[in-house]
């Protein structure tokens, strides 16, 4: 590397980059294209293309349903797990008080605990208090492991915030609330809208967890596995197809919306 010239490296650096890419997303492409097939079964090269899975896809009642299902969960679970992240990360990471240590440890534990274990005690303790499954129950059984994600994600801004803001406003005559509204939400703002993120995707995506408390609702992961095992159709790529392109629009709209708003501060300070 020390012997080799500047445009050599960069060079390098776009091939390997280049080839990263194409690693990972050539899957995501595979699953596109078997979703043009206008045959039954996939088969490579395409004897016949088409969109009428798409069309099937889209006009089928179940899958309607079953969207339903996924979005009040993952809307749910991103709200609360925002509103209870929010406060548990400035615990975490802004004040120092008794305890705080072991909080820390504890709160980020159901982070490591495997989805499926964790799922089948979820089931037993509502088994045991006598809790019929729905998509409710999965709400829970998500903001369990989903909470400590979204708080550490929100830590991370927090802990770059600098107190001295939050005391100069009260220096001025703010109050709690005025300060909360006024500083410590735009500052963590950024913070606050990937942790968001994270929630929504990471509970449209959920599989263990769901498939162990649903119960007779079905959420679309736990409807692509079934299809998968039995009953194979290109609607399973439609779904996948959409559920990536989703997700991907839904970051690139989050980052955008923080990428704007530093902009607009950032024109606000040089001016």
């Amino acid at each position: 590397m020390e012997g080799m010239s500047r445009s050599g490296r960069h060079a390098l650096i776009w091939a390997w980059t280049i080839a990263v890419l194409v690693f990972l997303y050539i899957p995501g492409l595979c699953i596109f294209l078997a979703s043009l097939t206008a045959s039954r079964y996939f088969q490579f090269p395409i004897q016949r293309w088409g969109l009428d899975w798409w069309r099937k896809t889209f006009d089928s009642i179940e899958v309607h349903q079953l969207f339903k299902t996924s979005i009040s969960i993952a809307l749910a679970v991103m709200v609360i797990a925002v509103v209870i992240a929010f406060f548990g990360a400035l615990a975490f990471a802004r004040y120092n008080w008794k305890g705080r240590s072991i909080y820390q440890k504890l709160v980020l534990l159901p982070i490591f605990f495997p989805q499926s274990v964790l799922g089948l005690a979820l089931l037993l303790w509502f088994n045991a208090i006598g809790l019929e499954l729905s998509w409710k129950t999965a709400v829970f059984a998500h903001l369990v492991w989903i909470i400590p994600v979204v708080t550490l994600v929100i830590s991370i801004q927090v802990y770059s915030f600098d107190p001295a803001l939050e005391e100069a406003a009260f220096d001025l005559g703010a109050t709690r609330w005025q300060v909360l509204r006024e500083v410590t939400l735009p500052v963590l703002l950024p913070g606050i809208v990937s942790g968001s993120l994270f929630a929504f995707l990471l509970s449209w995506g959920n599989f263990p967890l769901s498939l162990f408390t649903t119960g007779a609702d079905t959420t679309i992961p736990e409807y692509l596995y079934a299809k998968m095992v039995a009953g194979y159709t290109p609607g399973v790529p439609v779904l996948g197809t959409v559920s990536t392109l989703g997700a991907a629009l839904l970051l690139l709209g989050g980052y955008w919306l923080i990428a704007m708003r530093r902009r607009q501060k950032n024109s606000r300070e040089g001016s």
